[in-house]
């Protein structure tokens, strides 16, 4: 991502209130035992393997604080990084290095759990024509910010919010009033493409006839969507969701899916082993 995207005010503010959050009136810890005016060199360091994501972050966390003099991003978002490998070095106040540490590293560590889950994803469906995509099940608030993590793992970005991209799902179906109402009243006040969910063979055959341009199947076995995906025969692209893991992603995406969803990669990363290590400079 360029520099403006991540600096976008959103993320600005994000970062801003988790460091008010944690140090609100002032870190008493470092103000009781620290000298104001010391310099100390920091080392963000990963603690196993991982995929970068967030290392953009860390300039915007230390100008809001003030008093870092110098920052070099060792390595850059997507990049693997092995068990001991320096990610980025800091030099400036040891006040602000110490008081930015815990949010620096949440955020990394956060991050860097999401790129790392994509990676396997995407690692999974190599070689075949379906590509995985990530979905709206993320931390409030963060979106954004994992949004760019799973791009760093090699996932595709779905729609980022309900104002971006038209998906008509099937409660959507039932407060319209069926597929085809759904699909021709959207087409009529949108100039989106539209995906509509479709939970039966008979959805799916009205979906078609309506001219819907992409498919949203849920909650197939991968034999089963294999069969849906013989009758739709490249009228529609497909989307298979529900149930996707790891283990079975490869099978989906075997069974002819342009694409496959899953929201196990952000609601479900764990956070990855990184540390910070201060030396007085």
């Amino acid at each position: 991502m360029t520099r403006n995207v991540w600096e976008s005010p959103a993320i600005v503010e994000t970062l801003r209130r988790a460091l008010e959050e944690d140090i609100g009136p002032g870190d008493v810890t470092t103000q009781a035992c620290v000298p104001e005016s010391r310099t100390a060199r920091g080392r963000f360091i990963a603690r196993e393997p991982l995929i970068l994501a967030g290392a953009p972050l860390l300039p915007i966390v230390y100008r809001l604080r003030g008093g870092v003099y110098d920052l070099v991003l060792l390595k850059n978002d997507g990049d693997r990084c092995e068990d001991g490998e320096v990610i980025a070095q800091v030099y400036g106040r040891a006040h602000t290095l110490l008081e930015c540490e815990r949010v620096a590293l949440n955020f990394l560590q956060r991050l860097c759990g999401v790129a790392t889950a994509a990676r396997l994803f995407a690692n999974c469906v190599a070689g075949t024509k379906c590509r995985v995509l990530d979905t709206r099940k993320t931390t409030p608030g963060l979106r954004l910010l994992e949004k760019f993590a799973t791009e760093a793992g090699g996932v595709t970005n779905h729609r980022l919010g309900l104002y971006d991209a038209v998906l008509i799902k099937n409660n959507h179906i039932a407060a319209a009033g069926g597929v085809r109402n759904a699909i021709e009243r959207t087409r009529a006040l949108s100039a989106l493409p539209i995906e509509i969910e479709v939970r039966t063979l008979a959805e799916l055959r009205e979906a078609l006839d309506a001219g819907a341009e992409r498919l949203l199947l849920d909650n197939l076995t991968p034999a089963e969507a294999a069969v849906w995906i013989s009758e739709i025969d490249g009228r529609a692209t497909v989307e298979l969701s529900g149930g996707v893991t790891l283990e079975n992603v490869r099978a989906y995406a075997e069974a002819g899916a342009d694409f496959v969803s899953s929201g196990a990669m952000t609601h479900s990363a764990r956070a990855m082993d990184l540390s910070f290590r201060l030396e007085l400079a």
